[in-house]
């Protein structure tokens, strides 16, 4: 039966607001973890105008010079001018840091999830990297965008911007890009039809799929004309507002838990690694084309509540079947599947941006015989 439809996603670049703050959160407990691996680590971030707010709880043997750490990332994105944006040396920084719940710790110091939630993981045979189509366009989009930015190819472009990418898909396959949307900050001397003209040849036409582009797709770029004011001075940022982008644009079920800030005791990050690991690899051996998993927890127990796997009609394998082999094959504790993917270790900031999942160098997208 034809089957036609639709199907839009988005990415942000690294100097979106939100990210910005995503990716202070995660330095910020990569830099406690390099000093004490059992750092317990829950940092939210919250960025307007020229200022910058650190709240939250860590109880770490760790030693962090926060405001130093803070400005070297604002730097490092390329925040530096707080009459368009941020400027990382005269932003104000407040930093509000107390231990962690003495109530939380008693659950997890016995290997108990650090708190309850619903958890999915997810893949589908769209990609190489097994992530939906449109969300994979988006942030390969959204990473050039930086690119050409940061090394001067494109030389008026500022931090702040965002992607979104429609999909046709005919029987559940992605046919071709129905809709490329950029959104970008820029120097006020422009033009638009400069930048529109820039962007396809240096961004678009470098890192899409000509054939899945044609004559029928349109490309939008900066709809309201003018995108000078950007940041933090253009909109707040905060940390944990970019769930979607950080996983699978949308294309699947989300619990709801954000991840940047927040140390492996936290299952609905640890727990989203592992069940998109578990995911990935159940079509990657062919058990199905497409698989979400759903797995939830209780705050201070060890053991999942439930597991749920969904293979959408393309697995030969009842879903009862699927569940027994990983119960089989894998740790679900927290303790577990820190234990497997390594969590202890400083490896977040490099999540934060261009989406937590089908990058290749993480522990989590590691394909292995089931």
């Amino acid at each position: 039966m034809y089957n036609k439809y639709y199907f839009t996603s988005e990415s942000v670049t690294e100097g979106h607001p939100d990210k910005l703050c995503d990716y202070i959160s995660d330095s910020i407990l990569d830099e406690f973890l390099k000093q004490d691996p059992n750092s317990r680590v829950a940092v939210e971030t919250f960025a307007f105008n020229n200022n910058i707010t650190i709240a939250g709880q860590v109880t770490s043997n760790g030693k962090v010079d926060i405001e130093n750490l803070v400005r070297e990332k604002i730097k490092e994105i390329g925040f530096d001018n707080s009459l368009t944006d941020m400027d990382y040396k005269t932003c104000t920084i407040y930093v509000d840091i107390a231990r962690q719940s003495p109530d939380i710790a008693m659950g997890v110091d016995v290997g108990g999830a650090g708190d309850q939630g619903i958890i999915f993981g997810y893949a589908s045979d769209e990609t190489d990297e097994y992530m939906p189509y449109a969300i994979y366009v988006a942030h390969k989009l959204s990473k050039r965008l930086t690119e050409v930015r940061k090394t001067g190819e494109i030389s008026y472009l500022r931090p702040d911007g965002k992607v979104q990418v429609t999909v046709e898909y005919e029987n559940n396959q992605p046919k071709r890009i129905e809709t490329i949307l950029i959104s970008t900050e820029h120097l006020d001397n422009i033009s638009m039809d400069k930048l529109k003209k820039d962007l396809i040849e240096k961004v678009i036409n470098s890192v899409v799929d000509t054939n899945m582009i044609d004559e029928n797709t349109k490309i939008y770029v900066n709809p309201t004309g003018r995108f000078v004011i950007g940041g933090p001075l253009g909109d707040t940022g905060l940390t944990g507002r970019k769930i979607i982008v950080d996983t699978y644009g949308g294309y699947a079920k989300h619990g709801g838990g954000a991840f940047s800030g927040k140390d492996a005791s936290k299952v609905d990050r640890s727990a989203a690694y592992m069940l998109r690991h578990i995911a990935k690899n159940i079509v990657a051996n062919g058990y199905a084309k497409k698989c979400e998993i759903q797995v939830s927890y209780a705050i201070g127990m060890k053991e999942p509540l439930s597991i749920f796997i969904d293979t959408f009609g393309t697995s030969e394998k009842s879903q009862e079947e699927l569940v027994e082999i990983v119960r089989n094959k894998f740790d679900l504790t927290p303790a577990g599947i820190i234990n497997y993917l390594d969590l202890t270790k400083p490896i977040y900031s490099k999540t934060t941006n261009y989406g937590h999942f089908g990058k290749k160098d993480l522990p989590w997208e590691k394909i292995i015989e089931m």
